[in-house]
């Protein structure tokens, strides 16, 4: 009875500090909401026995990307005017056109998908790893079968590092 009701409560929190993040308009007041986000979905993990993902969710997470998030705010200059001009070589129309494919091709996907019998994957990939412990089957899934997901968040992270970095540059 006491788990659900921290689970409830945390459930909540997350909630509706998710919800602070998107409504304020505070930049600096939206990502320390975050930082509480990303605090509570840790205590979450706690709760659900995780205490490796809670650890890395401080970690990274609050830690990290939101110190990322932070410099962007401050090297950013959000106190200026709009720009009174649109840029000639915006390509609205194809804009619109790519996502109304990437849109129609979820939606096939969804419809392919929903006929098909569901294949657990995680109990077969558990059977197979020759680690014991909550961690080392962490790592030892991170580095063979999710080393491409794992890559492809780090290049995304290298790529919004270089973003702030040429944003600030501008300004210059």
């Amino acid at each position: 009875m006491g788990e659900a009701i921290a689970f409830y409560f945390i459930a909540a929190c997350i909630l509706g500090f998710a919800v602070l993040v998107i409504s304020t308009k505070d930049t600096v007041h939206s990502v320390l909401f975050l930082v509480l986000d990303f605090l509570f979905v840790a205590a979450l993990y706690v709760l659900l026995g995780a205490a490796f993902l809670a650890a890395i969710q401080i970690l990274v997470y609050a830690g990290g990307i939101v110190v990322l998030y932070l410099f962007v705010v401050m090297l950013v200059n959000l106190k200026r005017p709009p720009e009174a001009h649109s840029d000639p070589h915006r390509q609205t129309r194809l804009g619109f056109g790519m996502a109304a494919a990437v849109i129609v091709e979820l939606g096939a996907v969804a419809l392919y998908s929903t006929g098909k019998p569901v294949v657990p994957l995680a109990s077969a990939a558990t059977a197979a790893i020759p680690v014991s412990g909550n961690t080392e089957q962490v790592g030892w899934l991170l580095y063979t079968s999710y080393l491409i997901p794992f890559e492809i968040a780090s290049m995304l992270l290298l790529v919004a590092m270089i973003g702030a970095i040429v944003l600030a540059k501008r300004e210059l």
